[in-house]
């Protein structure tokens, strides 16, 4: 193997509209603490579940552009969102003409291939926002690893804002949980795992048990995501030379770096420092 010197070594970078990618990168951090990783919420912005294609698109590539721009040569779109409206076409017609040492990855695919290793009785379900399900982005994934299971989805319109105003503990947040799992297991009787689409849910963990019934499994995305990308980087040893590994964190916003790092820390269960950034400035 030839030896490559000079490396531009980087952190590796983690996106989400908002807050809901905090759970990703806090179950990379513990599966992978050496490395370092630079953390973005367009919280300015948010929430990108209602916004168009356009948009979507336009946001991302903006923050992708960004994360390049600070030497990240790995890009985790940590937002389901994002990675259904924008993380293909970015794959496709952005990074081809900028370094082929540069890769965008997302939190779909998988998601998608842990539901269909668990999955005893071939029905499976998601939850999610109203632009991750009528993507159809799960469907998509699910029908190339597994054409024969059976998918049911439920948009949930009202949880990441239950999450963001620091409800998803209170008793206020019960009467949305159950709807909406009432409502996706009226669907289909025979649904055994339930992926939880959106960074944000795993939040409202501990409720989404209480009105799900025992013999069904929840995919929480965090872990999945986390075991994804150091498979990817123990797969893609090239890109795994060029993530630099001194165990630095840095947390950025397009909105309040006070707010952030209040909210910051239902995510992470510590104090961190925050930075404003913009997106916008050309």
């Amino acid at each position: 193997m030839a030896i490559i010197k000079n490396l531009n070594l980087g952190p590796i970078g983690i996106f989400d509209s908002g807050y809901g990618g905090l759970t990703v990168l806090s179950e990379i951090k513990k599966l992978m603490p050496q490395y370092d990783f630079i953390y973005l919420g367009d919280n300015a912005r948010a929430p990108y579940g209602n916004r168009s294609y356009e948009l979507v698109y336009e946001f991302t590539l903006q923050a992708v552009k960004w994360f390049f721009q600070q030497g990240c040569h790995i890009v985790i779109l940590a937002c389901n969102t994002a990675s259904s409206k924008a993380l293909r076409d970015i794959q496709q017609k952005y990074l081809p003409d900028v370094n082929s040492n540069k890769r965008v990855l997302g939190v779909i695919r998988p998601t998608a291939e842990a539901i269909t290793k668990l999955t005893k009785t071939g029905h499976v379900a998601v939850l999610g926002t109203e632009n991750t399900i009528q993507s159809k982005s799960y469907e998509k994934e699910i029908e190339k690893l597994n054409p024969d299971l059976q998918l049911t989805s439920e948009a949930c319109p009202m949880w990441v804002p239950i999450v963001e105003n620091k409800e998803y503990d209170k008793p206020g947040a019960d009467y949305f949980v159950k709807q909406h799992l009432d409502n996706l297991l009226s669907k289909d009787e025979k649904i055994d795992t339930i992926i939880l689409g959106c960074t944000h849910y795993p939040l409202l963990l501990q409720k989404i048990i209480q009105y799900t019934p025992k013999n069904i499994s929840i995919i929480s995305q965090d872990t999945y995501v986390a075991e994804s990308l150091r498979d990817y980087l123990y797969r893609h040893p090239e890109m795994d030379l060029l993530c630099s590994k001194n165990a630095r964190r840095r947390y950025c916003t397009t909105e309040s770096a006070e707010k952030f790092g209040d909210l910051a820390s239902l995510f992470l269960k510590e104090s961190i420092e925050v930075e404003k950034i913009n997106l916008d400035k050309k």
